[in-house]
C-alpha cells in the first residue's frame, strides 16, 4: 500500500537503504535486550543483588521486553491497510509516543539505577529552598517528558511539514485551523496544526523552566556535583 501510494519510483537501492535502517535498529533493540537480561541473570546467580536490587532488575528487564513489544505493535499499525482511508499509510502517532515515552522511562530509570550505585548519596540539610529546588526539578522533569512525547504525534502526523516559520506560524500567531476538528479534544492528538502549535509552545515552557530552575538554584549552596548537572542540563536545552 505504501509502496503504490507515495514511493511507487523508489529504487532497489532506496529501499535497501530504509530497510537496512529498520533491520539496524531492530538488532540494535534486541542487543540492548540481551545486555539488560544475560548480566541480570549472571549476577542474580552469583548472589550478589539485594532484595531491592532484585526488584529493580526485574522492573528493568521487563520494562526492555514491553518496550520491544511496543514497537512491534507501533511497525504493525503502519502495515494495516485501511480501506476507507485515503491518507498516507503510517504508523499510529499514539503508538509512536507510547514507544518514544517507555524508551525515555527505561533509559531514566536505567541511568538512575546507576547512577544511585555508582555515587553516594549527598548528604546535605533539608532546607526549604532545597526542597523548592527537587519540586521545581520534578517538575521541569515531566514538563520535558510531555514535551518529548508532544514531539512523537509531530512525527507520526508529519505536522512539521505544516508551517515552517517561526515564531509565528505562516502570517498568524494563532493559526486559523488551531480548532478545526470536532469534538475539540481530537485536535491534540490529530490536528497537524494543533500538534505542531503544542510542541512548540511546549518546548518554549521546557527551555523557560530550565532557564528559570538554573537561576533559582544560583541561589542555594549545592555540591559541586549538583551545580554542573544543572548548568549541563541549561547548556543542552538550549543546544535542543
Amino acid at each position: 500500500a505504501v509502496f503504490n501510494s507515495l514511493n511507487h519510483d523508489m529504487t532497489l537501492t532506496e529501499f535497501k537503504f530504509i530497510w537496512y535502517m529498520e533491520y539496524s535498529h531492530r538488532m540494535w533493540g534486541r542487543v540492548v535486550g540481551l545486555a539488560y537480561i544475560v548480566p541480570a541473570a549472571y549476577f542474580w546467580r552469583k548472589g550478589w543483588l539485594s532484595r531491592p536490587m532484585k526488584g529493580c532488575v526485574l522492573a528493568l528487564c521487563g520494562l526492555v521486553c514491553f518496550q520491544g513489544l511496543l514497537g512491534w505493535y507501533m511497525v504493525k499499525s503502519g502495515l494495516e491497510e485501511k480501506p476507507d482511508s485515503y491518507d498516507i499509510p503510517r504508523v499510529s502517532q499514539y503508538r509512536l509516543a507510547a514507544h518514544l515515552g517507555s524508551a525515555l522511562v527505561l533509559y531514566s530509570a536505567s541511568l538512575w539505577t546507576g547512577l544511585s550505585l555508582l555515587l553516594p548519596r549527598h548528604k546535605l540539610p533539608e532546607s526549604h529552598q532545597l526542597l523548592r529546588l527537587r519540586q521545581f526539578a520534578h517538575g521541569t522533569t515531566a514538563l520535558i517528558f510531555l514535551t518529548a512525547l508532544s514531539g512523537a504525534f509531530v512525527a507520526g502526523l508529519d505536522a512539521g511539514l505544516v508551517y515552517n516559520s517561526f515564531p509565528k506560524m505562516g502570517e498568524r500567531w494563532i493559526p486559523d485551523d488551531l480548532l478545526a476538528f470536532s469534538p475539540m479534544l481530537r485536535n491534540i492528538f490529530e490536528n497537524p496544526t494543533t500538534v505542531q502549535f503544542d510542541h512548540r509552545i511546549l518546548g518554549i515552557s521546557s527551555v523557560t523552566a530550565v532557564t528559570a530552575l538554573y537561576l533559582f538554584s544560583r541561589k542555594i549552596p549545592l555540591p559541586r556535583r549538583t551545580r554542573m548537572a544543572v548548568t549541563s542540563l541549561l547548556a543542552v536545552a538550549y543546544m535542543q
